[in-house]
């Protein structure tokens, strides 16, 4: 037991333990809704541009391009966005938006999935895809304060532990076992911010 621990301390890089900082940071602070959220998941997601590189993590690498240009998107849209310019409010997606989202995201699986199977040496092709593709949803929806954003990340990050895990990134592993449960409060702290724009009818004045 005492040689496992070792070994995993010995994994954990300085960098990684940058990028969990920062990460967690970020989520903390999009909980609050502050814009100093996406400040932060700009310099961690940098961090782990080069991490899951050198993991052999493709898909993850190539996701944090992305990640970093929403950084800028989700700012501009919680500081500018909405209809009246003065910043997004929570809100929610249709059913529909929903169902075409979840049809597309496992369709993309699929191909990409497939196609690092064919071509390269990427390790768990399809897992990787698929919090790929699902994270860059989730990802577009926390820009856009959908409320639902919260569901798709609890799905993704406990799909992304036994990927980190059997890539022996222990720490970022852990990183989003706390997520699980910072997202528990994300989504009742959203809910309330939303319930307080939206107030329900009293059914007893009825």
């Amino acid at each position: 037991m005492t040689e496992t621990l070792a070994g995993w301390v010995a994994a954990i890089s300085a960098w990684e333990v940058a990028g969990v900082v920062l990460a967690i940071a970020y989520l903390l602070l999009a909980v609050r809704q502050s814009l100093w959220c996406w400040y932060a998941a700009l310099a961690s997601t940098t961090i782990y541009l080069f991490l899951f590189a050198d993991a052999r993590l493709y898909m993850e690498s190539a996701l944090q391009l992305f990640y970093m240009a929403m950084a800028v998107y989700g700012w501009v849209q919680w500081r500018y966005g909405g209809p009246l310019g003065t910043g997004r409010k929570v809100g929610l997606w249709s059913w529909r938006a929903h169902a075409m989202t979840v049809v597309s995201v496992l369709l993309l699986t699929g191909l990409s999935g497939w196609l690092l199977t064919r071509y390269t040496s990427a390790e768990l092709p399809y897992t990787d895809s698929f919090t790929t593709w699902a994270s860059l949803v989730a990802t577009w929806m926390v820009a856009r304060k959908l409320l639902e954003n919260w569901v798709y990340w609890f799905v993704i990050d406990a799909v992304n532990i036994y990927l980190y895990l059997s890539r022996e990134l222990y720490l970022t592993a852990l990183l989003f076992a706390a997520y699980l449960v910072i997202i528990i409060f994300g989504f009742i702290a959203w809910r309330r911010d939303w319930r307080g724009q939206h107030p329900q009818p009293d059914r007893a004045a009825g």
